[in-house]
């Protein structure tokens, strides 16, 4: 069983930056692909970022393109998210997803097998 943690969101203004950080504990983390998801009030789960096995790979919504950056630190079993120039659009709960396929990159949340509760990321303008 892997055990996901996130931390990090909180309240920003528009423009701010801000950085997300989940660990993985009770598995391989440095086998597994990891990602990022948020969901908004009323709004479908949508695709953040994903990044691969070895950090070599990874992928982004046409939205985060530009102003989020994934990256991981496998000695610390950590995945972060960097996010720049917030903006409103951005409120929502960012979930960290755990994939022990770590070759494989994915954007589709339900090929992920362990999740963790999510942290509120709000954005004011």
């Amino acid at each position: 069983q892997v055990h996901v943690v996130e931390s990090g969101g909180g309240l920003v203004q528009t423009g701010d930056s801000l950085t997300l950080s989940c660990t993985a504990s009770g598995g391989t983390f440095n086998t597994y692909g990891l990602g990022w998801f948020r969901q908004s009030p009323g709004q479908e789960r949508e695709f953040v970022a994903s990044i691969g096995w070895g950090g070599m790979i990874t992928r982004y919504a046409d939205f985060a393109k530009g102003r989020f950056s994934i990256s991981r630190d496998d000695a610390k079993s950590t995945v972060y998210l960097q996010m720049n120039s917030l903006k409103p659009d951005d409120t929502a709960v960012y979930s960290c997803a755990v994939l022990k396929e770590g070759w494989r990159i994915t954007i589709a949340s339900n090929e992920y097998e362990y999740w963790g509760q999510g942290t509120q990321v709000t954005v004011s303008s």
